[in-house]
């Protein structure tokens, strides 16, 4: 914003749009982003690098010929050395720059992903993607790119309106265009203006264009809430808005008039302009002629050092993306802060500051130097967390963004210092609320719908909609935020596994996580995969529908857990005894009795009994939804931590054949707001 300012105070708006117009400047495509996920490579020489040589080769002599968008194939179409491929440039921009970005990104594309058979590159000026799989006529959302301009709007409720009143119509506007673009801007105050566009490959139906474009202008509020500029980019579509222009009007010819009649002869072209004097006319002179050419170069000059100055001193855009791009460093190093940063948010780690504490450390309320709040996590020295859980947190969670999960602000890593800046959320952890008696009749039913289904939600992401297979295996109360409108967030991400896309389990001699929450195959074997969370999910909606601690069954008469109490009462036909006390009546009680049917299909002994998180949404979602009978649920390992595998197995066996009480230490390695 500062650059544009000084260019305006430089010289008057008309010569700089004369002499920066891309009409005059040669123009060269900018790089944004890209993936290759490693799911299958080839090799140099192969049938798979000829046939991809041929597609790019096809597309570039496409790009002058076409109107912005062409696909090709080379080699047979669904065979594994197929190289199906397509571009698609901006709507807004001439021929001839798009083959340059073509060109470009088709010589790009191949550096960075050397030799993998799948990958997609973006650029301002167009999208680029190939594939030995068909790609052709087929929505695809995955992946998505999140961009967004570092400065915040001025007033983010108006600014969000605005937004979303522009981007219904501009979605309107591009599904009822034959290319399938639009590009608008709308008076956002009384001198600034709002400029969006949005955008979907030619080649799919209009109702998906519609589809993805909505699902775009849904995810604004995951990336870019507030933001003066943003974009979400997916293979079939994307969506792009900002306070300055950043496209061609004239490239949007109105629509022909239905009465339009045969165009006329073409006038002649008025007389050349000449400057006048109250001496009469007269041709301009020699050395108004020199005066103003040497003007016209200071300009230029002034104007080029500064460009080159903004460059070189501003970074514009932030990156994150749900692939496994090879950017992902350089994502990364964008978030470092310094540690005098941090110190001076919180006032030198002071008790006032200090909203939790835990094994791992402390939690800090903190304010940025920009005005922004948020939470500071200092890992102590004693924490369980290592260099090794805390890069993987920070590299995870960096490229997560979804508005169920907690974002990522900030990491510090100086002077042995471990520290993570996430957002501030202001109503703590669901834990705060669902087992202190003073606080759970502020949870009703309805909130407690509401936070179930968005916990639901982040896993989705985390398991399907990333390019990853991400596996939490810490989901508890205690690492879901809930924010401002008690909106669920999934927190905690030390212990999270990342799995290739063909990939949903491993195993591990470790145990870490929370005992209580962990599946039996992990607690016994290390074995885990996304049905891991699935299991940790059933315990969690058992808790909030009965806002009672899975451990705090362990030391009763029956030494009998959460689990094994709602499957008696299921069993004995009495389910609704395990609703809390305070919601009264406020509830249906065949939806209450339905939640807790799910909640034991998820919490089955046998993996492949667990539903997939996909199907959990669905049946929380429908009730025209039949759901199958749950059988009896896993036993929950409720023994001391700091136990291997195998002497875990040992006292799990013990205690499910011996109703003795054991201690409780429900400690885990990392958590934000453990109140």
């Amino acid at each position: 914003m500062a650059c544009s300012l000084w260019l305006e105070l430089l010289i008057p708006s008309a010569i700089v749009m004369l002499i920066i117009s891309p009409k005059i400047t040669a123009q060269q495509p900018t790089y944004r982003y890209h993936t290759c996920p490693n799911t299958s490579t080839f090799t140099p020489n192969s049938a798979f690098s000829k046939n991809l040589n041929a597609t790019l080769s096809s597309l570039l002599s496409n790009a002058t010929l076409s109107n912005g968008f062409s696909n090709t194939s080379s080699g047979a179409l669904q065979g594994p050395d197929a190289a199906n491929g397509l571009f698609l440039c901006r709507g807004d921009i001439s021929p001839s720059l798009c083959q340059t970005c073509v060109k470009a990104s088709s010589e790009d594309i191949i550096t960075r992903c050397p030799n993998q058979k799948e990958a997609i590159i973006w650029y301002d000026e167009c999208m680029l993607r190939y594939s030995n799989r068909s790609i052709f006529a087929d929505m695809e959302e995955s992946p998505t790119v999140y961009l967004w301009n570092i400065n915040n709007a001025s007033n983010p409720s108006q600014f969000n309106e605005t937004l979303d009143d522009l981007m219904g119509s501009l979605v309107n506007k591009a599904v009822g265009s034959s290319k399938f673009f639009a590009t608008e801007d709308v008076n956002l105050t009384t001198f600034n203006r709002l400029y969006g566009l949005v955008q979907c490959t030619p080649d799919i139906f209009p109702l998906d264009c519609r589809t993805c474009l909505a699902n775009c202008v849904r995810e604004i509020p995951s990336c870019c809430n507030g933001k003066q500029g943003g974009r979400v980019y997916k293979p079939s579509c994307n969506i792009r808005f900002e306070v300055s222009p950043f496209y061609t009007e004239a490239s949007q010819p109105p629509p022909p008039s239905t009465n339009a009649t045969p165009p006329s002869s073409p006038s002649p072209p008025p007389p050349p302009a000449t400057l006048t004097n109250s001496g009469g006319n007269r041709k301009i002179s020699s050395e108004t002629i020199i005066t103003i050419t040497v003007l016209a170069v200071l300009v230029f000059i002034m104007i080029l050092s500064a460009s080159c100055y903004c460059l070189l001193r501003r970074k514009e855009y932030h990156v994150a993306n749900e692939g496994n791009g090879g950017n992902e460093i350089s994502v990364v190093e964008s978030l470092q802060l310094g540690l005098h940063s941090v110190i001076a948010a919180t006032c030198n780690f002071s008790e006032g500051n200090k909203i939790g504490k835990g094994g791992f450390g402390s939690v800090y309320k903190g304010t940025l130097h920009n005005g922004q709040m948020v939470a500071i996590k200092r890992l102590s020295e004693s924490s369980g967390q290592g260099l090794e859980e805390f890069r993987n947190e920070v590299t995870l969670v960096a490229k997560l963004q979804h508005r169920n999960l907690v974002r990522l602000l900030g990491f510090c890593a100086e002077e042995g210092e471990k520290i993570l800046v996430y957002e501030f959320v202001s109503n703590k952890s669901l834990d705060y609320f669902l087992f202190d008696p003073e606080k759970q009749g502020q949870l009703d039913w309805l909130m407690r719908c509401k936070i179930i289904g968005g916990i639901a939600r982040g896993l989705l992401y985390l398991h399907e909609d990333s390019s990853l297979r991400i596996i939490h295996r810490d989901l508890k109360a205690s690492n879901v935020l809930l924010d401002e409108d008690m909106n669920p967030k999934i927190a905690d991400f030390g212990m999270a596994r990342i799995c290739r896309v063909d990939q949903s389990q491993g195993n591990t001699s470790r145990i870490v996580g929370t005992y209580g929450y962990m599946p039996p195959e992990y607690a016994l074997h290390g074995e885990f995969s996304i049905k891991s969370d699935v299991y940790s999910y059933g315990v969690l909606i058992l808790e909030i529908i009965s806002s009672r601690k899975n451990s705090s069954f362990y030391q009763s008469d029956y030494a009998e857990d959460l689990l094994s109490y709602a499957w008696r009462l299921w069993r004995d036909g009495t389910p609704l005894e395990l609703t809390d006390q305070t919601l009264g009546i406020s509830f249906h009680q065949n939806e209450v009795t339905r939640y807790i049917h799910i909640a034991l299909l998820c919490v089955q002994d046998d993996p492949a009994d667990r539903p997939m998180i996909a199907a959990v949404l669905l049946m929380l979602s429908s009730f025209s939804v039949t759901l199958p009978l749950p059988k009896r649920p896993a036993f929950c390992v409720h023994s001391r931590t700091g136990l291997s595998s195998s002497e875990l197995g040992r006292e799990a066996v013990q205690s499910s054949s011996k109703s003795m009480p054991s201690s409780v230490n429900e400690a885990s390695i990392t958590e934000l707001y453990p109140l």
